[in-house]
């Protein structure tokens, strides 16, 4: 049985709010379902969630802004490059028209059997729509302004620069039983095991770039989140983890609306095993206005003012 249900969601060190906003839920369409802090550490920086409209497992792309404090990454080798999201077959010309038109990069290529739009965050993350159909991917499509049957549907997967690609082999496929899916021009894909669509993680060799950095810093990817569903598939999988030695895992840390444990890759991805609880994102205001207003946990009760002080102001 597996303990893992494709991804939970995908986490970005980006740079400005402002045009990390403006992107996602403007260009691309998406619904802003959480605005919240960063949990970790004491820098007053926000934490913002994007998906479809309920915050769906698999749709959900997060983000830590860090323009205002100066604090900048660098992109590389042994460090996740891609995000790449699903978007319904046919619909690779009207998003190649409407990236060129908000001033995006916007190529079309095929990799693995797939057309895909090659384009960038405003801070460089590379990003690609991935063309599925419906019955690959039956995720109804986020309709936005000008967007309709076209819309991102969620995640397609990751894509991992590394300096050895066999690196991976054993953490993927012993560890997280993932299946192998082949090699296309140096890459390889595999697939996570899940019930639905959104399951893909590509590992590029990318063995003369530089080492990329893996700190909490804007323009690079943080993480990649896997959804265990529950708590004692969480547990399971990270103490299988531990007993293959991969023991670079974290303790389980409560993020309000989910729990989550870390692991470092062997090619250096950083990999979070995560499942909601509770109300989710509707913990702390109404299922119908999710994302609305600025959200602190309870922990940060004391320190609202603090932190709301020392984030960058911009347009919700």
């Amino acid at each position: 049985m597996s303990l893992i249900d494709g991804y939970h969601h995908v986490t970005l060190s980006v740079d400005g709010a402002q045009e990390d906003h403006d992107f996602y839920t403007g260009t691309l369409g998406m619904k802003s379902v959480k605005k919240t802090v960063l949990f970790d550490g004491t820098l007053p920086v926000y934490h913002l969630y994007y998906s479809n409209e309920t915050g769906d497992p698999s749709t959900v792309v997060t983000t830590f802004p860090f323009r205002k404090l100066g604090v900048y990454g660098r992109r590389g080798t042994n460090q996740s490059k891609t995000i790449m999201l699903s978007i319904p077959k046919g619909s690779a010309d009207f998003w190649v028209e409407r990236l060129s038109a908000a001033g995006r990069p916007a190529n079309k290529v095929d990799r693995f059997t797939r057309t895909r739009i090659m384009t960038e965050h405003p801070c460089g993350i590379p990003h690609e729509l991935v063309e599925t159909s419906e019955a690959e991917d039956a995720r109804r499509p986020i309709v936005s302004e000008g967007i309709s049957t076209q819309g991102i549907k969620g995640i397609y997967g990751v894509g991992i620069a590394v300096f050895d690609k066999t690196s991976m082999d054993d953490f993927l496929t012993v560890g997280l039983k993932m299946e192998g899916r082949g090699d296309d021009g140096g890459a390889l894909q595999f697939s996570l095991p899940t019930s639905g669509p959104g399951g893909a993680v590509e590992i590029l060799h990318e063995p003369n770039q530089p080492q990329g950095t893996w700190t909490l810093s804007g323009g690079t990817i943080h993480h990649l989140a896997l959804n265990t569903l529950n708590e004692e598939n969480q547990l399971g999988l990270k103490a299988h983890l531990e007993g293959l030695g991969f023991t670079d895992v974290s303790d389980q840390k409560d993020r309000n609306y989910f729990k989550s444990c870390y692991v470092r890759s062997p090619g250096g991805a950083l990999f979070e095993l995560a499942f909601s609880y509770g109300e989710g994102w509707a913990k702390d205001e109404p299922a119908d206005a999710l994302g609305q207003a600025l959200q602190f946990p309870p922990w940060f009760a004391d320190r609202k003012e603090e932190i709301a002080a020392g984030l960058e102001k911009y347009t919700w």
